[in-house]
């Protein structure tokens, strides 16, 4: 790929109000992942490992964090004079007080003075959400083979539940032929993965078309793919081989940790092919006390345990007291837990104390329990 060829912008400026007090201060892509990452961390590394340049992160809601977290390039090797990460917040107001994307489109609309500052030849747009590990720059060569105006990342999903997603609907030489958002009766499995390139010129006339349009979502989804298929442009579907998950509820967030536990899993954060990259985290290493029982765990530097983890997944500085135990959990970080206190199928959230002899959370139960607040233990 030469030199700013291709941009990334990633899309990271979603509520994501599915993870209820998760999210409250922190924005989705912020939220801890897999020990010691954030979820932000997937996209980014993605981005440097596929020798892209310049990658604009676009935040909205409780961005405070975020923005000082992917401001500090050097996380991702983007440091040098030629490239860099940049924070790009909303600059237009929806009202007198509000400035916000008014959709996925809009994000990029906003910000087209900025790409055009790179005269990018095609532009990757991301969701700053979802884990994963994928080389954009294959998707960028099946862009450029099938000579595409557009090209959508999808992979296959459980039919019954295809109408959660955006389906792709394809012809026998994978060029996309209708676009149906979460439709009630789908036509096909092929989910979009939310991450498309297309042929920045095709994309930015459509753009400029659709801020004029008052009556448009300002969504790449309902209204530019629409646009762009009953143009008569090239769209291409681009089959994903791999893990990829949306992170977007507790249970599916849990999930994704509890993969780490499964050596088959292609979620492995510790392939030196393809390294994830993070803030580096000035913790001491891992103590496990000599009375300690441990079963299939992911334990993280500055974890102290004393008391017993069977299938659970531990963050950076959380501790398991001696006679505590932690089964099917994940502890995010510093969450800690005391003495003779039992936690069962739960995610725990950041700096929340499981006070002494407390049970929380059942292994009966469907949904995984999130704990946000401090459990007071028994007298």
């Amino acid at each position: 790929m030469k030199q700013n060829e291709m941009l990334a912008m990633i899309l990271a400026g979603g509520r994501g109000s599915r993870l209820l007090d998760l999210t409250n201060k922190v924005a989705k892509p912020a939220v801890s992942f897999g020990g010691k990452y954030r979820i932000v961390d997937f996209p980014l590394s993605n981005c440097a490992n596929s020798g892209i340049d310049i990658v604009g992160v676009l935040t909205q809601y409780e961005s405070v964090l975020l923005n000082s977290y992917v401001a500090a390039s050097r996380h991702w090797g983007l440091d040098s004079k030629d490239s860099g990460v940049f924070v790009l917040p909303p600059r237009e107001k929806a009202d007198a007080d509000l400035d916000v994307y008014r959709g996925t489109a809009d994000a990029i609309s906003q910000n087209i003075d900025f790409i055009d500052n790179y005269s990018p030849e095609y532009l990757l747009i991301l969701s700053g959400d979802h884990i994963y590990k994928m080389d954009y720059d294959k998707m960028l060569r099946f862009h450029k083979e099938n000579k595409a105006d557009a090209t959508i990342a999808v992979l296959p999903v459980p039919m019954k539940e295809a109408s959660r997603f955006g389906i792709m609907n394809t012809n026998d030489a994978g060029e996309i032929v209708e676009f149906e958002e979460k439709p009630a009766q789908p036509k096909s499995n092929l989910a979009s993965m939310g991450i498309y390139i297309f042929t920045w010129k095709v994309l930015r006339k459509a753009l400029l078309a659709d801020m004029k349009s008052t009556e448009s979502h300002h969504d790449f989804g309902k209204d530019i793919i629409p646009a762009l298929l009953g143009d008569g442009k090239k769209l291409m579907a681009y089959r994903f081989e791999g893990y990829w998950k949306d992170v977007g509820t507790i249970d599916s967030l849990w999930e994704a940790n509890m993969d780490l536990l499964d050596k088959k899993s292609e979620l492995n954060l510790s392939d030196p092919s393809w390294r994830i990259y993070t803030e580096d985290a000035s913790e001491l290493p891992q103590y496990i006390g000599k009375d300690a029982k441990i079963e299939t765990a992911y334990i993280t530097q500055g974890c102290l345990v004393e008391g017993e983890v069977v299938r659970s997944v531990l963050f950076t500085g959380t501790e398991v007291a001696a006679g505590a135990k932690v089964v099917d959990t994940v502890l995010m970080p510093d969450a800690q837990v005391a003495e003779g206190a039992v936690v069962t199928r739960a995610l725990v959230a950041n700096g929340v104390k499981i006070g002494k002899g407390a049970v929380v959370g059942s292994a009966d139960s469907e949904n995984i329990l999130l704990v946000a607040k401090n459990v007071k233990g028994v007298e």
